[in-house]
């Protein structure tokens, strides 16, 4: 098995899940994100102090100002974006990944999901990128030979237990 290749620490913006508002207050509410459509709603203007709302792209923070996304991204067709608010849909970094570190798991891997021996040939030449994930419906019969090929390859696998331990 390859070691990944050197990669820049990784660093998440946020782990926390979002909880949906008033998921804390009331028991019929489910914790799980919901958008705030309210005119008046607090959380969905973003007042200081309330409970923090997954970022949007662009497309979505243009039709917030009442923009044309064209006129938004600088389409050279279209009107130059007005002044007032000039730049204003591109300030809004949110919670991404760095894009050097983005889908990186902790072993610097990328994940690379495999459903039969044929697939993991694939990762012979990425061996430092990639790492095989055996598919959730595979069998037991075929994760063994999946993981006998990977070992054979020098490709890491991040399930290979998965299935094929007998309960003893």
């Amino acid at each position: 098995m390859v070691a990944a290749k050197k990669h820049i620490t990784i660093v998440k913006k946020r782990t926390k899940r979002f909880h949906r508002h008033q998921s804390d207050t009331y028991k019929c509410v489910d914790p799980s994100w919901r958008k705030p459509k309210g005119i008046d709603n607090r959380v969905r203007r973003r007042f200081k102090g309330q409970i923090a709302m997954p970022s949007v792209s662009s497309p979505y923070l243009a039709d917030w100002f009442g923009w044309d996304w064209g006129v938004a991204c600088k389409d050279p067709k279209r009107q130059a974006v007005p002044e007032r608010t000039a730049g204003l849909a591109f300030e809004a970094i949110g919670y991404g990944s760095n894009k050097k570190t983005r889908h990186l798991m902790p072993s610097g891997h990328k994940a690379f999901l495999v459903h039969n021996s044929n697939d993991v040939d694939l990762l012979l030449m990425h061996n430092k990128t990639f790492a095989a994930e055996i598919a959730h419906a595979v069998s037991s019969r075929k994760r063994v030979e999946i993981v006998a090929k990977a070992k054979q390859l020098g490709v890491k696998v991040t399930n290979p237990k998965a299935r094929v331990t007998t309960e003893s």
